[in-house]
């Protein structure tokens, strides 16, 4: 074991962070510390390294062990190159190189034993410098630079000029290079494009040391931790696993819970019902009874009611009207910045109750797209239309669709001036806005608390083509599964950017790859993506090759004709099955709507039964009987059936 923390306790004010806290981290466990924003996870992270006071409790680092720390945000000494500061990371390493050339000059003029002392210095320095790589310290600077996603024409910058993301960026790469025995990463995934996540999800899953995140990026959690430590509510839980592991555990525990308090509360209210109808009949035997009865009730210990989860967002996105088939069409668009070129001459189309994720590294202009098709810049050369009666609802990232000196209500009530106050409180209270909260200034609100206005006005807008930019950044896990369900019932189109591939996977049916200045079109979610990435690639983004697009709407490649055929039989087939899939699921979620109404017809058919008025009617006990006896057997056709259509 290498940290330990035993009784933690933490208050501000009035509020409780943690109470009897403790969890543990073996020498080289990847470990994930989770719960809902404001839950108190940066608070314990900054409780272990001394930045926070704890109330109470113990906090053991075991002797001779190093611990390095990533916070949200970064202050960094000006005048430094990017490189200059990285390369801090290695200065013992730089320290023993210089000692040792400096003895290196001295052995020339040394001899007898003065020379024999100084050598033996001079290898022992470098049997060190060796068995910390010192040889190749730079390239392993180069690499972690490069693997978080800087260019080697970046290494010039100076660190005041880079913006929170890049300074995160560089913190993050020379906390690596300084490979201290824990490290505390609080949001690492934060300001990294997709190939820049996998590089350091690798990096931490053969890191020699143990790692303790705090991430809301459930598929980057799913590949790096084996145990979740949650926060909930002041209450420290482990769970073995990855985030998918805790989660199912999370639920069959709280499913039990509930099931047990339902199970105990009904009983409760059978046996007094039993009671007082023993009661009502006023005599002795019929009293002794309900005494014994009463006796009995009162042994029962109380389960306790499983308390309510965290504040949630509830909302639903729901078009104001049916748009045209054809939503969107791109032609011959391109973008450049100064001598950087972002995209040239794409074209693509979107029709409707099409979710597109754009994806692509940090920088290839994927917020520019969005911004284009919202008219907030211009392209270059080329056009986009939009379709029959399609009205656009547009989610910034940045957030300039909020007015800073505006609070939470006068931006909804000035943007929507027929709703009443109610109604805004209503819509705000859906969005963990209630009480005096609607009167905070925009400015004053964190990412998080922006990111749910804008939701929330995104929600009222009733579009039926929504485009988002990374609508899942400063959400919390569970922000980010009640906003998946919203998108996936929603009727309408989407095209949103994000680096989110938990999310990306849940709500895509089409990605569209923004490389080598030109899109690759993946029919299909994240996992589609990753199974065709470097075979599409090859065919649809060949470095120098001319992007065209064909009728049915896929990117293809001069000079892979070829390959297009096979592609087009590729893409009509993936629709073929998609209309499949989409028929099934219809299927499946009508069969589960039958097979729970008369479900719930058997109940009610057994409780009352158990009402004397019914029991004591033979004629009705009979209707009964036969009732229940019918929906039975339909009720078995339809498990057999249920049970084909999920195997399918």
């Amino acid at each position: 074991m290498i940290l330990a923390c035993h009784n933690l306790n933490k208050f501000f004010g009035e509020q409780l962070i943690v109470k009897d806290g403790s969890f543990h981290i073996e020498d080289i466990e990847k470990a994930a510390l989770v719960g809902v924003n404001g839950a108190g996870k940066s608070t314990i992270l900054k409780m272990i390294v001394g930045e926070e006071p704890a109330d109470d409790g113990q906090i053991i680092l075991t002797r001779g062990k190093t611990l390095g720390y990533l916070a949200q945000q970064q202050d960094m000494e000006a005048g430094r190159t990017i490189y200059e500061e990285v390369k801090t990371a290695k200065a013992d390493i730089i320290e023993l190189e210089q000692q040792i050339r400096s003895i290196e000059k001295e052995l020339k003029l040394l001899e007898g034993e003065e020379l024999q002392n100084r050598l033996s210095t001079y290898n022992r320095l470098m049997s060190r410098f060796e068995s910390e790589n010192g040889y190749a310290y730079e390239s392993e600077l180069i690499g972690v630079l490069k693997g978080l996603g800087f260019q080697e024409k970046e290494f010039d910058k100076k660190t005041e000029t880079l913006s929170g993301g890049q300074k995160t960026r560089v913190s993050l790469g020379k906390l690596l290079l300084t490979k201290p025995d824990i490290l505390l990463l609080d949001e690492p995934t934060n300001h990294l494009d997709l190939n820049s996540i996998t590089w350091l999800e690798t990096y931490l899953i053969n890191y020699p040391g143990a790692v303790l995140i705090v991430s809301h990026d459930r598929f980057f959690l799913n590949r790096v931790v084996s145990k979740v430590i949650e926060i909930e509510n002041g209450t420290i839980r482990m769970y073995a696993g990855n985030y998918k592991a805790y989660a199912d555990k999370k639920q069959q525990i709280r499913d039990a819970m509930i099931k047990e308090y339902l199970n105990q509360q009904n009983e409760i209210k059978h046996q007094e019902a039993v009671i007082e109808k023993l009661r009502q009949f006023n005599r002795e035997k019929s009293i002794r009874r309900a005494e014994s009865r009463e006796k009995m009730l009162n042994k029962i210990t109380p389960v306790e009611k499983p308390r309510e989860a965290a504040r949630e967002m509830h909302f639903s996105l729901e078009p104001s009207c049916i748009s045209g088939n054809d939503v969107l069409r791109v032609e011959g668009l391109s973008k450049s910045f100064e001598s950087q070129t972002l995209f040239r001459d794409v074209s693509f189309e979107i029709t409707r109750g099409e979710h597109v994720a754009i994806i692509g590294d940090n920088g290839t202009g994927k917020t520019t797209l969005l911004k284009i098709l919202n008219q907030v810049l211009l392209p270059d050369t080329g056009s986009f239309t939009l379709g029959s009666k399609v009205k656009i609802g547009y989610y910034d990232q940045e957030h300039h669709v909020l007015h800073s000196r505006k609070n939470i209500f006068d931006e909804i009530s000035d943007d929507y001036p027929t709703l009443t106050n109610t109604q805004i409180r209503s819509t705000l209270a859906a969005f963990q806005f209630t009480g005096d909260d609607v009167y905070k200034l925009i400015k004053d609100l964190s990412g998080g608390e922006k990111g749910r206005v804008s939701l929330a006005k995104l929600m009222l807008s009733e579009a039926n083509f929504l485009i988002l930019d990374e609508p899942t950044n400063h959400l919390d896990i569970t922000s980010k599964e009640i906003l998946e369900k919203a998108l996936n019932d929603y009727t309408g189109t989407v095209l949103y950017v994000s680096h989110d591939r938990y999310f990306i996977n849940q709500t895509a049916t089409r990605i569209l790859e923004l490389v080598n200045q030109t899109f690759v079109n993946y029919i299909g979610n994240y996992d589609y993506y990753l199974e065709k990435k470097d075979e599409l690639v090859k065919v649809y983004a060949s470095a120098g090759s001319s992007p065209s697009i064909s009728s049915n709407g896929e990117f293809l490649s001069a000079g892979a004709s070829e390959s297009v055929s096979e592609g087009k039989l590729s893409w009509q087939e993936q629709k073929a099955q998609q209309a499949k899939e989409r028929k099934r699921q219809n299927e499946l979620e009508k069969t589960e709507e039958r097979i729970t109404l008369l479900e719930d017809r058997n109940a009610e058919i057994d409780e009352l039964m158990t009402r004397e008025d019914v029991y004591s009617n033979s004629v009705k006990c009979q209707e009964l009987s036969l009732e229940k006896a019918v929906k039975t057997k339909e009720l078995e056709k339809l498990y057999e059936k249920w049970g084909n259509l999920a195997d399918t």
